[in-house]
């Protein structure tokens, strides 16, 4: 009987295949990649045509062995690695490292860790797909280029071990983009009104809004205004003029994609990227459930399609027959054409086995595993179910020329919100006027006037953020994130109540980036590049043409950006501190966490402390200067200095002048000054 020899990543998925295959098949995981770049160096021969030199990843020089062994004993080798780049590429480092016989090696994938499709992919072996390892390679040598030529010169401009990355730069920059759109904004006032009528015979009171005069539709930007509408409306006479009734559907959502997953979990569950992802791969994997032993629970976690396997459709419907009624399977199945390539043509995420509901995982699962597989599970069923139906009114009345109008809507049918609901979906007005007429007698109640000012963007989150990759195809599902990890773990973006901020570090790093570097930081220029290298895994463009294009520029905009900086010689700082150890001016440094006081005879002194800068304004609490300070985390705010005895703080630059309007603190907002207190709302130019 043949020996055969299986490779994959990870120790779980090798337990979970294991299971699937004869005695004559072994299992063996290489945790991840085998070989990769130098860390010491840039590790790609410039001068050879930009030949990759690869070396074994230390410390696993004992396991290689120990594959080497299981080769030998073996007939054939299977590579099964994920089916991705990533996975070709790790396939293809192996098969090199491994010096495998290429007539007794093959490549295989499978989207789901099940018995049928482990068993359909050794029979489905193919040859090591070399367009999607170029494709991987050509992402890692770009990523590595700009990683190892630009860090040295943010090492020389802030003096401390920072690093770029060519999709990291770009999420950076996106972020800092809203952070300057956030502090520039100035906020607006505007006025809505709210009429309720009594409606004679019925006890409940009818509430609508105010639109405008006619057909125009009329926003109120003043009290004064406001007062206008309303000396208008005094003695008016309110009547129905129209009354529309119907019917109207709410979509079945979509099944999950990577950057969907990611956006729901952290929406609902309060996940970050990362953690979805370490989740979703232990689920992939394979999990040891009661009765059933270590199973794959979902389908392969990186992915940009909605494609659903005819297998899975067939047995979602059946499912939702037996346990819902036939009344709620979707008609057909649901499609999306995104316009953009779909990375290798994956099914969505969804579970593998549909028959397995969350319920009975529950005591097999952590927590997290389990409230993630249930999102999961919960939003493929309903992707396969009808849409919601509701029963709708809409009610316009008219005043004087002045138009008031409501509606509602009423859950008739409820289809797929039986098994999954959002935020959106719970907060459904229920208003149902079933014996309204336009002839019934109207008689206003009271006006509810109230006070609004237009609110800023708002800041990204990590679900916000990864949308926002997506639309711009910066980067693809593998990348988001790690992507999104780096830049916190750089501390250039630090994370509040799921909130993401710019850190000092962050802003001075992306000023760099944007002056010397702009191409890099250029959103069209990386998507340009992402569209490159889906054409060098489709085969249309060679790879070393991408790197040879890419090198030159890149080397030249370092050239002239070290040229500039030397011309630029930044010297420390001097400050009228006192080093109360050694008696010198101390300087001020920079550091990971930003500025900070040092004394300059370092090493003899090594004294340090906080450096508050000062902005020349006086604090309006208690006189004293108001200073530049950071969170824990390293978000920046102005406060006293004289914390924590006095605990005045804002997050916007305070301004001397007081407002006119309430005496109160102003804040600087572009080219405005803007009342602290939201409910005064005045707003002054800047002298």
């Amino acid at each position: 009987m043949s020996k055969n020899l299986v490779i994959v990543e990870s120790p779980a998925k090798a337990k979970t295949i294991k299971k699937f295959l004869g005695n004559n098949y072994e299992v063996i995981a290489s945790n991840g990649h085998v070989r990769d770049l130098p860390k010491s160096q840039l590790g790609i021969d410039v001068e050879n045509d930009y030949e990759p030199k690869y070396i074994t990843i230390r410390g696993k020089g004992d396991l290689l062995a120990k594959i080497r062994k299981e080769v030998k004993k073996a007939d054939k080798v299977y590579l099964a690695t994920d089916p991705d780049r990533e996975g070709e590429a790790i396939s293809w480092h192996l098969s090199k490292t491994l010096k495998l016989d290429e007539a007794k090696s093959s490549r295989i994938t499978f989207n789901e860790i099940t018995k049928n499709a482990v068993k359909s992919s050794i029979k489905q072996a193919r040859d090591i797909d070399m367009n999607l390892v170029d494709s991987q390679q050509t992402r890692r040598i770009l990523d590595r280029m700009v990683g190892y030529r630009i860090s040295p010169v943010l090492w020389a401009k802030v003096k401390r071990g920072l690093s770029a990355g060519r999709v990291q730069s770009v999420a950076l920059r996106i972020i800092c983009d809203r952070e300057e759109e956030i502090n520039a904004f100035v906020p607006e006032e505007y006025w809505n009104l709210e009429a309720v009528f009594h409606i004679k015979g019925d006890k409940r009171p009818l509430e609508a809004k105010f639109n405008g005069y006619g057909s125009d539709k009329t926003v109120i930007h003043s009290e004064d205004e406001l007062n206008d509408i309303l000396n208008k409306l005094k003695d008016a006479e309110y009547k129905i003029t129209e009354i529309k009734r119907g019917e109207r559907q709410k979509k079945s959502p979509l099944p999950f994609t990577t950057s969907t997953l990611q956006q729901e979990a952290a929406k609902n569950l309060n996940f970050s990227t990362s953690k979805t992802m370490r989740l979703a791969q232990q689920l992939y994997e394979g999990v040891d459930v009661a009765n059933h032993g270590t199973i794959g629970l979902i389908t392969y976690l990186r992915t940009d399609s909605v494609r659903i396997s005819e297998e899975a459709d067939v047995a979602a419907r059946d499912f939702i027959t037996a346990n819902y009624g036939g009344d709620f399977v979707a008609d057909k199945e649901k499609s999306k054409d995104s316009g953009k390539k779909i990375q290798d043509a994956h099914e969505a995420i969804r579970p593998t086995y549909v028959d397995i509901t969350p319920v009975a995982l529950k005591e097999s699962l952590s927590r997290d595993q389990f409230r993630l597989y249930q999102l999961i599970w919960k939003r493929f069923i309903a992707s396969r179910m009808q849409p919601a139906k509701y029963e709708t009114i809409s009610v316009k009345i008219d005043g004087n020329g002045y138009r008031f109008s409501t509606s509602g809507s009423k859950l008739i049918f409820d289809g797929y919100m039986s098994v999954y609901t959002t935020e959106e979906d719970e907060k459904q007005n229920n208003l149902m006027l079933k014996d309204l007429t336009e002839d019934a007698d109207l008689n206003l109640k009271e006006f509810n006037p109230s006070q609004h000012f237009t609110q800023a963007p708002a800041h990204y989150t990590e679900a916000s953020l990864v949308k926002t990759l997506e639309e711009l195809g910066i980067g693809r599902p593998s990348t988001y994130a790690p992507t999104i990890s780096t830049i916190l773990a750089r501390r250039y973006v630090v994370k509040e109540n799921k909130n993401l901020y710019v850190t000092e570090l962050g802003e001075v790093v992306n000023n760099i980036m944007k002056q010397a570097f702009p191409s890099i930081v250029d959103v069209n220029f990386t998507v340009n590049l992402e569209s490159l290298l889906d054409r060098v895994e489709d085969g249309s463009v060679a790879w070393k043409t991408v790197v040879r294009n890419f090198y030159p520029d890149l080397e030249a905009a370092v050239s002239q950006a070290e040229e500039s900086l030397d011309e630029i010689k930044i010297e420390d700082e001097k400050t009228d501190v006192i080093c109360e150890e050694c008696g010198r001016n101390m300087v001020i440094k920079y550091g990971p966490h930003g500025k900070f006081l040092a004394c300059p005879g370092f090493p003899d002194c090594r004294n340090t402390k906080p450096y508050l800068e000062k902005i020349g304004v006086a604090c309006p609490m208690c006189g004293k200067d108001v200073v530049i300070r950071k969170t824990k985390k390293g978000r920046r705010y102005y406060g006293c200095e004289n914390n924590p005895e006095c605990e005045f703080m804002t997050w916007q630059k305070p301004s001397e002048s007081r407002c006119p309007k309430c005496n109160g603190i102003m804040v600087e907002k572009g080219s405005s000054l803007v009342c602290n207190d939201e409910k005064c709302g005045c707003i002054v130019a800047k002298n």
